[in-house]
């Protein structure tokens, strides 16, 4: 065992005072990357050392099992290693095996892996139509309702305050379900992780003895990521102290992000109410990043704090040298944003910074597949975390399958790829407006999404004619795509949901898609989603070390409308009096060479151009139009036209940007016509006869041409 003054040295004043902080109650607020692991281990090895604590009699608390055993492999080392270290699942579930029998006069329920094979029965019994992303967005709906202490026969009023609909069922009949279930659970003789916790709480209401004698076991309770706890959780851990205040938790308020499975951080943000005598002390000292990335996370900080009215929690201050200021990227659409990603990542491999010290961090799953087919491209191997590669996930197996099953059966090429595209996948569920909330659905949804938007991106970059593609060309796209990412993984870049990054970092962080619609997430209706929006962004920023790259999108596609902007939550952030356009990269093997861009700049009043849209048609928002309107009018007319005849959706010919852009510019010549970005050689042989036409007023109305 390692003597007492030894276990404090090294730690700066915050830690030291947390880890001589022995008697409760204490909250410490530890701000991302402050060492708050090496200050709870010491502060539990500091009291073994001195005496104050029996090992046995430590309980300290986390919320993953892998957080659970980095607390037993440091406490080890410390000389603690008597103290139980425990998610609140797993110090529950002893104890009620443990206390049942004796209590209740028979063993605890046999414990349910999924909860999906009884709300199977459930629906069934209720009548309602359940696909299997259905069944699980309503396993995470009961768990939320479980874990707040909402009953069924409550369920609907409270959803409805609470804003939940994830699921695609109104309130009422998810009670429905939910009442359903818990029967199905009480004739099956099972019980699910919700309900450890609520036997656990039973227990200790129920038998003084059983309360007693677990009291009398953990005189000490310490809790990490308290920000994390949910109402039961609290609850029980009420019933563990039974009234004492031998407690220490540990959080970060910026750091709760799964209030949509029942956290809270009030527990955290209100302990001093609580305990009004509590020691508080913050940690503020970063160890992990540099002062620049600590910049942008401590703004983010600021701007979440006082839409609440308050001052910051924590301000961190980094203790790492200077590093390489934050770059922020914009780019015309997602293909030209992954490429781009891909090419500095590239860049950081022929440094010798090694892969797996790089991560690109998303909003969510679907995001994933242009990245990946962006990285694969150049031959850059990547691991997923937290999610199946893009072509591994069961949705978009099964839509390859029907795809190919369509191409094979010969009829389904009406020579409309897209509507072709979309009418197989409607037998999947896909529909052109995406489901409500979040949930399994909404990530169904989107993956089939994306398969249409590859679909879009084939017809928009075809010749047209006798080359349109169909579904067969699509599927041998998907199937190119599909090998080029299952390459076999070594030394890779990290590819992970903003979610799944939490209490992990990298040398070099890419938040990708950092979009209006995409963070914050298109379905954050309310301020307190739009909150943990920032909050999620915020921990995102707090992975990077050493380089931090946000990077976002103005379209979806190749030629379409760029109106997107980059997140909110970087106004006052990034730089407002200039635009950082990255150039497109090469997307890999002999698909292009890098092209160099300018900064493209208004004509009206030479500030830099923020958008694609901007960029297209030579000017910014601000500044007035002077296009023609009645030539703009007849260049829509035309492409309507064209689109009918050709089967094409209208922004394949050209986007209302590319028209404005004409209009204003009324040019006379092909060179004049195709300095108009978004027009390229193809466009301009296939269309530019007839656009100079127009725009010389040598076409009338009644003389509008069809065909290309």
């Amino acid at each position: 065992m390692l003597d007492a003054a030894t276990l404090l040295e090294g730690l700066d004043p915050e830690q030291r005072a947390v880890a001589t902080a022995l008697h409760g109650p204490v909250c410490v607020l530890a701000g991302a990357g402050t060492g708050k692991t090496r200050a709870i281990t010491s502060r539990i090895g500091y009291g073994v050392a001195t005496g104050t604590y029996a090992p046995s009699e430590v309980l300290a608390l986390t919320f993953t099992t892998r957080a659970a055993g980095e607390l037993r492999e440091r406490l080890r080392a410390l000389g603690a290693a008597g103290v139980q270290a425990r998610t609140f699942h797993s110090a529950a579930l002893r104890q009620a095996r443990y206390f049942w029998p004796s209590v209740f006069g028979r063993q605890l329920p046999d414990l349910v892996v999924s909860k999906v094979p009884l709300l199977a029965e459930a629906v069934r019994r209720c009548r309602v139509d359940a696909s299997a992303a259905l069944l699980r967005d309503l396993a995470a709906e009961v768990e939320w309702a479980k874990v707040t202490n909402v009953r069924p026969d409550d369920y609907a009023g409270v959803a409805s305050r609470a804003g939940r609909d994830g699921v695609g069922l109104d309130a009422a009949t998810v009670a429905r379900v939910f009442a359903a279930y818990e029967e199905v659970k009480r004739e099956r003789v099972r019980i699910d992780m919700e309900d450890v916790l609520l036997c656990a709480a039973a227990l200790l209401e129920e038998d003084a003895a059983a309360a007693a004698q677990i009291r009398r076991q953990y005189r000490w309770l310490v809790v990490d990521e308290f920000q994390d706890v949910s109402p039961i959780q609290s609850v029980l851990l009420d019933l563990w102290l039974g009234g004492r205040d031998g407690l220490c938790v540990v959080g970060d308020p910026m750091q709760t992000i799964y209030s949509f499975a029942g956290a809270s951080p009030s527990y955290l943000t209100d302990f001093h109410r609580r305990f009004p005598a509590a020691q508080r002390i913050t940690l503020v000292r970063n160890y992990r990043s540099t002062p620049q990335v600590i910049e942008v996370a401590n703004a983010v900080g600021r701007a979440a704090a006082g839409a609440r009215g308050r001052s910051p929690a924590v301000l961190l201050q980094s203790q790492s040298p200077a590093g390489d200021p934050v770059r922020f990227a914009g780019h015309a659409n997602e293909v030209d944003e992954a490429a781009w990603v891909a090419s500095q990542i590239a860049t950081l491999r022929t440094a010798g910074l090694p892969l797996r010290e790089v991560a690109v961090l998303l909003r969510i799953n679907a995001a994933s597949e242009t990245f990946e087919e962006a990285l694969a491209a150049r031959q850059i191997p990547y691991v997923m975390r937290g999610a199946e590669r893009f072509f591994d996930r069961p949705e978009v197996k099964q839509a390859v399958m029907l795809l190919r099953g369509a191409v094979r059966g010969g009829d389904a090429d009406t020579g409309d790829l897209v509507a072709d595209a979309q009418a197989v996948l409607t037998a999947m569920g896909w529909a052109l407006e995406p489901p409500g909330g979040r949930g399994v659905q909404r990530a169904r949804w989107e993956s089939l999404h994306a398969l249409v938007t590859v679909a879009a991106e084939l017809v928009s970059g075809s010749p047209g004619g006798p080359d349109t593609p169909g579904l067969a060309q699509l599927v041998e796209e998907l199937e190119r795509r599909a090998e080029l990412q299952h390459s076999p993984v070594a030394d890779g870049v990290t590819v992970a949901t903003l979610h799944s990054a939490k209490g992990l970092e990298w040398d070099a962080v890419f938040l990708g898609g950092m979009h209006e619609g995409s963070m914050p997430i298109v379905h954050a209706s309310t301020t307190a989603a739009v909150e943990e929006e920032r909050r999620l962004f915020y921990v995102g920023v707090t992975r990077a070390r050493s380089a931090l790259t946000i990077s976002w999108s103005a379209a979806r596609t190749p030629g379409s409308r760029g109106n997107r902007r980059p997140t909110r939550f970087l106004n006052g952030i990034r730089p407002a009096d200039e635009t950082i356009d990255a150039a497109p990269a090469v997307r890999g093997g002999a698909r292009g060479g890098r092209r160099s861009r300018t900064v493209a700049r208004c004509r009206g009043c030479d500030r830099p151009l923020a958008t694609a849209s901007e960029r297209k048609i030579g000017r910014c928002e601000a500044c007035p139009t002077d296009y023609d309107e009645r030539l703009f009018e007849r260049l829509r007319d035309w492409r309507s036209a064209q689109a009918q005849e050709q089967k094409f959706p209208a922004y394949c010919v050209f986007t209302d940007a590319t028209l404005i852009a004409i209009a204003e510019t009324r040019p006379t010549d092909d060179r004049g016509l195709g300095a108009i970005a978004g027009i390229g050689r193809s466009k301009l042989d296939r269309y530019g006869a007839d656009v100079l036409a127009l725009c010389a007023g040598a076409l009338d109305d009644d003389t509008l041409p069809v065909g290309g």
